[in-house]
Formats: structure tokens, sequence, C-alpha cells
């Protein structure tokens, strides 16, 4: 089996994003790996108190919570273990951010879930959106910049776009949309912010990544000065 791949390189003109392996300056790279993982978290739990419509893998989560008595974050937590199963016959191997990313995140969407009210009006929730996007891409730059590995969602259409020879952006897109299905059957939530975040995220990790990337003394040797 080979290391999980970053969900992105930077053949296509972005910062590097590539495995680095985890002793190289690990005091730099693993705060900014668990800022990351707990900011995405608690990005998660914002939108979720928003009830104005979440993303893809947490309208599953959402769903699913509606027929068990587990937590949102724990079942994000079984969730990413499950979808570990689907990395072996992808030949792909978690890392240690692979494991944290379940981890830190299952703890930290729970918190946040905790620590925000569920009752707010309109306004208020419209104001959770509202910050609840723009922390998550930046949250998604921070984490895949500290290059520990990808999670294990990012990790299965890597994997998968690698077996089929399928593009990434195509892979994505069915994985998510067959995720979001699921979650809407179960009885998540899908709304406005739904497709809000699936217009703009990208867009907010794509500006922050290029500031959060960690790069090697070698790419940082090479990198053009402009």
């Amino acid at each position: 089996m080979r290391p999980a791949r970053s969900c992105e390189s930077h053949a296509s003109g972005g910062p590097p994003l590539t495995y680095v392996r985890l002793g190289e300056r690990p005091l730099r790279r693993l705060p900014q790996l668990f800022a990351g993982l707990a900011l995405y978290g608690l990005s998660l739990a914002v939108m979720v108190r928003a009830a104005l419509g979440i993303n893809p893998w947490s309208v599953l989560y959402e769903g699913l919570e509606r027929h068990t008595s587990l937590s949102f974050g724990t079942l994000s937590g079984l969730v990413g273990a499950l979808v570990l199963l689907l990395w072996i016959p992808l030949r792909q191997r978690p890392t240690f951010g692979t494991v944290a990313n379940i981890v830190v995140l299952a703890f930290s969407a729970d918190l946040g879930l905790w620590l925000l009210p569920a009752d707010l009006g309109l306004p208020g929730r419209i104001a959770l959106l509202v910050g609840g996007i723009p922390l998550n891409g930046l949250a998604v730059a921070v984490y895949v910049g500290a290059r520990c590995g990808p999670g294990p969602r990012d990790g299965l259409m890597t994997g998968a776009s690698a077996l089929t020879g399928r593009s990434l952006r195509l892979v994505r897109t069915l994985i998510e949309l067959t995720v979001l299905a699921v979650g809407w059957l179960l009885g998540g939530g899908v709304g406005v912010g739904t497709v809000v975040y699936a217009l703009t995220v990208g867009t907010v990790t794509q500006f922050c990544l290029p500031l959060c990337a960690y790069r090697t003394p070698a790419e940082r040797t090479t990198a053009p000065t402009g």
C-alpha cells in the first residue's frame, strides 16, 4: 500500500500539498494541523446551528443522528473510520493526519454544538452561516497546508481518482452528490446554505492555501521569487 496523497498538488500552479513525513519540523506543523482540524469541527457546528443547509458530509451525519442516539461528532468519527475501509482496495495508507482528522473533528464538532445555542432567530442563523462558510474554508487551508496527510474523505476521493483515471473534480462531485442524497433521504438539513457552501468554500480555501501551506527547505529554495 502507498501513503495517501494530498487532495491537490502544486502542478496546477498552487502551493505544494503532497505529504511530508511527520518528523520534518513537527513543532511547526502539528500545531497547525490540530488548529485547522479544531477550526473545521467548530465551523461544522456553526453551520449546523445556522440550520440553513450544510455541506454534504454534514447532511449525512445529521441524517444519521436523527435515526440513532449518537452525537453529530461521534457519527462523523464513525463514518470517517468506515470510509477508511474503502481505502483498502484503493491501496491507500492512513497517516497520522488521517487519524487526527477523525478524532479531532469528532470532539471539536460536538464541543461547538454544545457551546452554540440551538434556538437562534433568523438574523442570528444567517450570521452563523455567513461566518461559518469562510471559517470552514480557512480551516481546510490550515489543516491541509500542514501536509500531514489527507482526511479519510479526501483520501477516498484521491484514491478513487487514481484508480479510475477520472478527474479529481468529477470523482469528488459524484461522491458528494451521493453522500448528499443519502443524508437528505435520512432527514439531514439541505438548504440555501448547502448551495452557498458548494459555490464559495473552494474559493476561500484556494485563497488561503498559499498563506498556510508548509514548504520544505528545498521547496523554499526553488520557489519563484516573483
